[in-house]
């Protein structure tokens, strides 16, 4: 039995920008997710959490946390894009490693403006799939060479990789030598797809797992009424479990049953959230994956 080691994220707390009013205080989520029993975090977007890797180590250090990942969004599906892309890789993953983390969580463009939903690209046909899977293998070989860290891939709603299909299809055009899937489990229901049989048919592919459920009423009224993800957020699509999809438990036990040890990291998007809602969100969210995950470990 492999081990599920959980934490969380600043998306927890309701943050998706560097800099935001309408945010947690960087100060307040690192505290609040140690008081909430947490030791392992993500990033988050870069420049939210200090970019001086003493001065993190330092503030981590103090409230018993550690890194698991960095985050960063990349448009390789687009013809020359490459330098783009890596000059924002690159800074992300130069802390990341500096942290003593071993992942990059790498997601896809969106189609659509995650904040007001604009429609503000086309969907990718097949010539611009292939190209998007060969720069992100290439993606992958290079962030292991330069900073010695894994990348996993986030399918995301409202991007180019969503759909259950699209994650295969993705799949097939990249080598898992150089880049995996982060499962989340959230998006993955939010697209329609199948998170248990992603883990059964994709079981040496599965690298890394973002935990969040969906509520199915908000999602088809969200569906209905063609609305994008930053509006659905605001609806509360993504909430606390066990209210929503997937069940979570026997999601858990799946990945144990892969008998590698995985990071699953708590992500319920919240922005923009009152700044009372996250911590004891938080609390009750890790009491129920320790009393019903198999193999979850803090």
């Amino acid at each position: 039995m492999g081990k599920v080691n959980v934490g969380s994220a600043p998306d927890s707390w309701g943050v998706w920008f560097a800099d935001d009013a309408q945010q947690t205080p960087w100060e307040r989520f690192l505290d609040e997710v140690a008081a909430a029993g947490y030791t392992r975090i993500e990033l988050g977007p870069y420049g939210y959490l200090p970019t001086d890797p003493a001065r993190l180590k330092e503030e981590l250090d103090k409230r018993g946390l550690e890194v698991t990942a960095g985050t960063i969004f990349e448009h390789l599906h687009r013809p020359d894009s490459w330098e783009s892309t890596w000059r924002d890789v690159s800074a992300v993953a130069e802390l990341t490693a500096a942290m003593g983390a071993k992942h990059l969580v790498v997601i896809p463009s969106m189609w659509r403006d995650s904040v007001t939903g604009e429609i503000v690209e086309p969907p990718l046909d097949d010539e611009s799939r292939t190209r998007h899977g060969r720069q992100m293998t290439e993606l992958g070989r290079r962030i292991a060479a330069e900073y010695g860290l894994k990348t996993q891939f986030h399918p995301h709603a409202d991007a180019h990789v969503d759909t259950h299909e699209n994650v295969e299809r993705f799949l097939a055009e990249t080598d898992g030598e150089h880049v995996n899937l982060c499962l989340d489990t959230g998006h993955i229901s939010y697209c329609g797809g199948d998170n248990l049989k992603l883990i059964q048919d994709y079981p040496d592919r599965i690298g890394y797992v973002h935990l969040k459920q969906v509520d199915p009423n908000v999602l088809d009224s969200v569906i209905e009424q063609g609305l994008g993800f930053g509006e659905a957020v605001k609806r509360g699509v993504m909430c606390e479990p066990p209210q929503g999809v997937p069940d979570l438990p026997p999601v858990l036990d799946a990945l144990s049953k892969l008998d590698v040890d995985l990071f699953a990291i708590v992500e319920q998007d919240l922005y923009p959230c009152p700044s009372d809602v996250p911590l004891p969100i938080a609390e009750r969210t890790l009491s129920y994956l320790m009393t019903h995950g198999g193999g979850v470990s803090v």
